[in-house]
């Protein structure tokens, strides 16, 4: 009996894009696009009506973070997987992007077999990461711990803080956080200055690294 393609929904906010990842993957047989969007509001509505196997994700959209839109995706599709097709290479967006559900990472500027290769990983059930950023990015978690940091966990923070920590995982500005906690900006600067004195660190990179490593359990890639 012949195999059912992989029924594949792009999302990303640039038309151009969308667009030549049609173009690619129409000539495989065994991948079928089912839809593009722009947004996290329309591939949710899309994912909710059509029901596609894979979500290729960038992680920069106009209404939500990557981060955010793969919790939102997996909300409405728990089967669903996620390929999160990106030009940011940062190794906190990596880990945050796999801490919030998605089941590969690779850059825009693969090459096509390599971008199909991932795709076809990720439908058969298993991780993938950019064998480019992979690496780097399981030094970066294995090598940011802080010994210094209090052992009491998330349990050191307040509720507003601990309400910040996630979003700063996601890559939000001052601005952005602010905007979405309702806050000042300097609120949301006087809160990070707490948060930084109480772990004992000094960049946002390093809070981020002390939050992934706080809520990484339960979460496994695999690179393939």
């Amino acid at each position: 009996m012949k195999r059912l393609p992989t029924r594949i929904v792009i999302v990303d906010d640039h038309e151009m894009v969308r667009k030549g990842l049609r173009s690619l993957l129409d000539l495989e047989q065994d991948l079928a696009i089912v839809g593009d969007v722009g947004t996290v509001a329309d591939a949710v509505d899309l994912v909710e009506r059509l029901h596609p196997h894979i979500v290729l994700l960038d992680m920069k959209l106009p209404d939500a973070s990557g981060m955010e839109a793969c919790r939102r995706l997996l909300a409405v599709s728990p089967q669903l997987r996620i390929l999160i097709l990106t030009s940011y290479a940062e190794d906190a967006t990596v880990v945050a992007a796999v801490q919030s559900g998605a089941h590969g990472y690779i850059l825009k500027d693969v090459r096509a077999n390599d971008l199909i290769r991932a795709i076809r990983t990720v439908a058969e059930g298993l991780g993938y990461l950019d064998p480019r950023i992979a690496g780097q990015a399981l030094h970066w978690i294995r090598t940011s711990s802080h010994p210094g940091a209090h052992p009491q966990g998330m349990t050191q923070l307040s509720p507003q803080e601990r309400l910040i920590m996630p979003l700063l995982a996601e890559g939000k500005t001052n601005k952005e956080i602010a905007i979405q906690l309702r806050l000042s900006d300097k609120t949301v600067k006087n809160y990070l200055a707490n948060i930084f004195d109480k772990l004992r660190v000094k960049r946002r990179t390093e809070a981020v690294a002390w939050f992934v490593k706080e809520n990484r359990t339960g979460y496994t890639t695999r690179n393939t």
